[in-house]
């Protein structure tokens, strides 16, 4: 991958929780902010905090955030605004999508999730099943490098029955990069739609639905920078057939904003908006290569003792990295990181299917980079590791 200019130190002085001191490779799990997001709520909430739709100033200027903020959303994930919705979080959202779709469900219909998901794309299908006597399938791994099988997919799609193909664009636990466009394909050869869980993969990579060609996305601004909040695309065609369950006054259009119940969190819209700005400042090339570097760094530094689970390159994966220790437990590694100053991860994550699958019934470390981690920061797990071990 070719180097591009890149003044970590520079872009680390514009994100106030990193004076701390703490090494943050627990991106995975949330990422810290820029000052601009702070300042952006900030601002938000001392000059228009209001609600929508009032005959004065400050309403006025939040209509407007409103409607910026859709339109970002629209330009972050390459679709129209009317196709774009904001919520509490990205499993509040899929629970309140999927449960629009159950109103179409029938007994015997079929649904496919992955191994590989978080379990914010498979329990609201497990749900959706209890309630509509629809049926769950689980497409599975490759155990040796924990990358999605796809001769299982494809026996998975061969009923005749399959409504949905939910899948992660990018592991939360493991970092395996899928052929998000790829599984579309599959999942339309069979009249299914395909339903992304984007959320690990936004922090690290552009999005463009239209180019993957999928039927849904969802993700969380927190993971990419910016404010607790969630947000989804769904494409036109499929917004205009579901009934969403809403309150009665609130308008049918634009579309997507029907799944928006109640008001929404304004200070974090403007937050959304300021993050996006700042990821278009800072650009994905620039990020990619940074995060490449890392990685590899860290690939080449794992001390032994180690078990990685998932690619053992930099090849269709994200800097996120899942480890065991024959005699030392997720937690422990973790509680002593965290004493080192070195922010990580231990248990499942919410990937209940892939620890179980991998027969990892206490999980793994989790230890992830993005783009405003060091080398040097690297370099310190791995001392850190290196000793614990």
């Amino acid at each position: 991958m070719a180097t591009v200019a890149f003044d970590v130190g520079a872009l680390r002085r514009r994100f106030p929780a990193l004076a701390s001191g703490t090494a943050f490779l627990d991106g995975p799990g949330g990422t810290q902010v820029p000052d601009s997001v702070v300042a952006a709520m900030t601002e938000y909430l001392q000059s228009s905090n209001a609600n929508v739709g009032g005959p004065f100033e400050t309403s006025r200027r939040t209509d407007e955030l409103v409607e910026r903020a859709h339109d970002v959303a629209a330009r972050f994930l390459g679709c129209s605004s009317e196709e774009v919705g904001f919520g509490a979080n990205m499993t509040t959202l899929n629970f309140a999508l999927s449960r629009a779709l159950g109103r179409t469900l029938e007994a015997g219909d079929e649904i496919v999730v992955t191994r590989l998901d978080h379990d914010a794309n498979v329990a609201p299908w497990l749900e959706l099943a209890r309630d509509t006597a629809a049926e769950v399938r689980f497409a599975d791994i490759r155990i040796e490098n924990c990358i999605l099988d796809e001769g299982d997919l494809v026996r998975h799609l061969s009923s005749g029955r399959v409504r949905v193909v939910a899948f992660p664009w990018a592991s939360n636990a493991v970092g395996t990069i899928t052929d998000a466009r790829r599984i579309a394909h599959l999942a339309h050869k069979v009249g299914a739609l395909a339903w992304v869980d984007g959320v690990h993969y936004a922090p690290h990579r552009p999005i463009d639905v239209a180019a993957a060609d999928v039927d849904v996305l969802l993700c969380s601004p927190y993971k990419f920078f910016g404010p607790h909040l969630g947000l989804f695309y769904a494409r036109r065609e499929l917004l205009e057939t579901l009934r969403p369950y809403k309150v009665r006054p609130a308008p049918d259009e634009p579309l997507g904003h029907r799944f928006e119940t109640g008001t929404l969190p304004h200070e974090a819209l403007a937050g959304f908006v300021a993050a996006v700005e700042y990821l278009e400042e800072i650009g994905w090339d620039a990020i990619a290569a940074h995060e490449h570097e890392l990685g590899e760094r860290f690939l080449a530094g794992l001390p032994a003792g180690y078990g990685l689970h998932g690619i053992s390159s930099m090849a269709s994966r994200t800097p996120t990295f899942a480890l065991t220790h024959a005699a030392r437990s997720p937690l422990e590694l973790a509680e002593r990181l965290g004493k080192r100053g070195i922010a990580t991860w231990a248990g499942n994550y919410y990937a209940v299917e892939i620890m179980e699958r991998l027969r990892l019934p206490g999980g793994a470390l989790r230890i992830g980079f993005v783009h405003y981690n060091t080398r040097e920061e690297v370099d310190r797990v791995l001392a850190a590791l290196r000793e614990l071990a």
